[in-house]
């Protein structure tokens, strides 16, 4: 009778959880659910629930010791803490891709390098244009970034319209976009330098090298110096999220796959959310539309719309025309153009961007929402535009 009882609460659980489970494989699972986070948080940060919900976003933690100079709030904690988890991610991937993946060889990788950059310096050219002699002009990094998560997640959508080489591409490309956007938040996005902490963290990174070198495998010996890294980072001037990449690159390969595998779910079904609900809670302005009159979405959108596309296909065309590279096998330079228009699906990294370039409120809700707006109308074109083509044969 137990045995019974306890054979149908499993196969109850099973039939429960089963369709979840199926759910969160899905590669477009990460882009569905940061949906659904921004959506409800722009719900909640314009309804009766405003003030409480934007107080526990701001809710601070004190330290029994207060010269330890921690986040002391919640949202700081998720931009300066749980962030450098999703980047110590990012950093394991670009790692693996730089040995052993796509990007292992200069034939393999001149194609997605060389449209990264185009669809990197296009958006900040014309974020420039706009803005360049404005006070506004810090923003340039904010549409130079590509969210790895959406833009697979829409093209995953159209199936076999498109050839595992284009989404190959797209990986690709991304994954440069992201250390594009790493660089250029180290060496553009600090504060003022503290050269104590600076140093510090500089012996933790050389140790760090140091057990790499050495061939050390166990890992709590990289996260103790890690930890130690990202402390004197987060101190130093330089954004703490940098110490996640630069703790990456010192992990041994033979456990960057077991890792990866670890933190994905955390990373993308917990952080990542976390990350949309919290940098997403835009109070909108009584005069909205007043909102996308500013030069400041006027160089975002076109610079995600427009720059994105028009930089990843002139630079792959010139790469192409000077024999640096060649088109993927059954893609054709129409798809490319679609590869652009996704690729212009800012997102995380962009909305990550706005926090840092601009410290007053009404700043960032302009780049938010512009973001949010640009990443939507770039999903959309995208995957009508690769929807409505032939297949290559």
């Amino acid at each position: 009778m137990i045995k019974d009882s306890i054979k149908k609460i499993r196969t109850f659980r099973k039939k429960l959880l089963s369709p979840l489970h199926e759910f969160l494989k899905d590669s477009r699972a990460v882009g569905i659910i940061l949906i659904v986070c921004t959506i409800v948080s722009l719900i909640l940060a314009n309804s009766p629930w405003q003030e409480p919900y934007l107080h526990f976003w701001e809710m601070e933690f004190h330290f029994p010791v207060a010269a330890l100079h921690l986040p002391h709030t919640f949202l700081h904690w998720i931009n300066d803490g749980l962030m450098a988890l999703f980047f110590f991610l990012v950093g394991m991937e670009i790692k693996r891709e730089l040995t052993i993946g796509e990007l292992s060889s200069i034939r393999k990788s001149m194609l997605p390098v060389l449209a990264a950059i185009g669809g990197m310096l296009c958006p900040a050219l014309i974020f420039a244009i706009f803005n360049g002699n404005t006070p506004y002009a810090h923003g340039w990094g904010i549409p130079m970034a590509t969210d790895i998560a959406f833009s697979l997640g829409v093209l995953s959508l159209l199936g076999n319209r498109v050839p595992v080489s284009l989404k190959i591409l797209l990986m690709a490309l991304a994954i440069i976009d992201d250390l594009g956007a790493i660089l250029t938040i180290a060496i553009f996005y600090t504060a003022d330098l503290q050269l104590t902490y600076l140093f510090a963290g500089a012996a933790a990174l050389v140790l760090l090298v140091i057990l790499n070198l050495a061939k050390v495998q166990r890992l709590i010996l990289y996260f103790i110096p890690g930890i130690i890294l990202w402390y004197c980072i987060l101190n130093s001037g330089v954004h703490a999220t940098i110490a996640g990449v630069l703790l990456a690159f010192c992990i041994p390969l033979s456990k960057i796959s077991s890792l990866e595998h670890s933190l994905h779910d955390p990373v993308n079904f917990i952080i990542m959310p976390v990350f949309a609900l919290a940098n997403t809670a835009i109070v909108f302005p009584p005069d909205i539309l007043h909102v996308f009159t500013s030069t400041i979405s006027y160089g975002i959108i076109a610079g995600l719309l427009i720059g994105k596309p028009l930089g990843i296909f002139f630079f792959s065309w010139l790469a192409t025309r000077l024999k640096l590279a060649a088109l993927p096998s059954q893609t054709s330079w129409l798809q490319i153009v679609g590869v652009g228009l996704i690729a212009g699906i800012g997102f995380t990294m962009s909305i990550f961007i706005s926090t840092l370039a601009y410290t007053e409120n009404e700043l960032q809700v302009i780049s938010k929402m512009s973001v949010i707006v640009a990443s939507l109308l770039a999903g959309l074109a995208g995957f009508i535009f690769l929807k409505i083509l032939k297949p290559q044969q």
